[in-house]
C-alpha cells in the first residue's frame, strides 16, 4: 500500500479551513499533518511537518496568499502548491500561474476537484493544473496579450505530435490534472508525466500554459473549445 499523500492547510477562515480538513480526513490516501491561520506561520510549520503539500487560500489575513506561494516555491522546490480563492477572473489564475503553483481551484469547486488538485500536486508539483486554463488563455491571445514571456511568431522545434500526444495535448487543455489524465487514458501515471513531457519538448514549452498557446497558434486546437482541431 502507498503511503497517504501529506497535507499542510492554510486559511485564515477558521470555518473554512475546517472544512477542508474534514473533506481531506475523509479521504483514505490523504492525511492532514497540521494547520494554520496566518502567513506568518506557514513556512515554520511547513519546515517542521514537511507535508507533500500545501493548500492554502490566496488571501490571507496578513499576507497575499500568491506571495507565500511565491517563497514556498523558493524554499522547496518539489512541494506541492493548491492555491484555492474565491475570487473570480483571469487575472487571478495568470497570477497563480506565473507564481509557479501546482493547482488553482476555486472554493466553490466539487469536493472532487479539491481532492484532485491535491493528488495532482502531490505527483507534479511543477505542472499548473486549473479548470478554465485553455479558454483563459484564448481570451489573453485574443485581447493580445503574449503571456510569461513568449513571443508570438516563436516556432517549436518540432510539432510532429504523435495521435496519443494530441490526445494528451486535448487534455492538457481542458485543464485536467496529470493523475485524471492518467485514469482518463488508462496508463499509469508515471506514462501520462512521461506523455506530458514530450508534449512539452516538441512544443518547446516548459509548462502547461505555454504548450497551450504554442497549440494554439498552430491550430492543433481550437481556443474557444480547448479540444483538439
Amino acid at each position: 500500500m502507498s503511503m497517504p499523500i501529506t497535507v499542510v492547510v492554510v486559511d485564515g477562515h477558521t470555518l473554512t479551513r475546517y472544512g477542508l480538513v474534514r473533506l481531506v480526513t475523509a479521504d483514505a490516501d490523504i492525511t492532514i499533518v497540521g494547520e494554520c491561520g496566518l502567513a506568518a506561520e506557514a513556512p515554520a510549520l511547513i519546515a517542521s511537518t514537511h507535508p507533500d503539500v500545501v493548500v492554502l487560500d490566496v488571501a490571507l489575513p496578513d499576507a497575499d496568499g500568491l506571495q507565500l506561494a511565491r517563497e514556498l516555491r523558493d524554499r522547496h522546490h518539489e512541494l506541492g502548491i493548491v492555491v484555492l480563492t474565491g475570487q473570480a477572473g483571469d487575472d487571478v489564475l495568470f497570477r497563480a500561474l506565473e507564481t509557479g503553483v501546482s493547482a488553482f481551484v476555486g472554493k466553490t469547486a466539487p469536493n472532487t476537484e479539491v481532492l484532485g488538485a491535491i493528488r495532482h500536486a502531490a505527483v507534479a508539483a511543477a505542472s499548473f493544473t486549473a479548470t478554465g486554463l485553455g479558454p483563459a488563455l484564448a481570451r489573453r491571445g485574443q485581447a493580445g496579450d503574449v503571456p510569461f514571456g513568449g513571443s508570438v511568431g516563436a516556432q517549436p522545434a518540432c510539432t510532429a505530435l504523435s495521435p496519443r500526444e494530441l490526445e494528451v495535448l486535448s487534455l492538457l487543455a481542458t485543464g485536467l490534472s496529470v493523475p485524471a489524465m492518467a485514469a482518463t487514458m488508462f496508463v499509469s501515471l508515471s506514462t501520462a508525466k512521461t506523455y506530458v513531457s514530450r508534449v512539452y519538448e516538441k512544443l518547446g514549452a516548459t509548462n502547461r500554459a505555454n504548450a497551450i498557446m504554442t497549440a494554439m497558434r498552430l491550430g492543433l486546437i481550437k481556443p474557444e473549445l480547448g479540444v483538439s482541431a
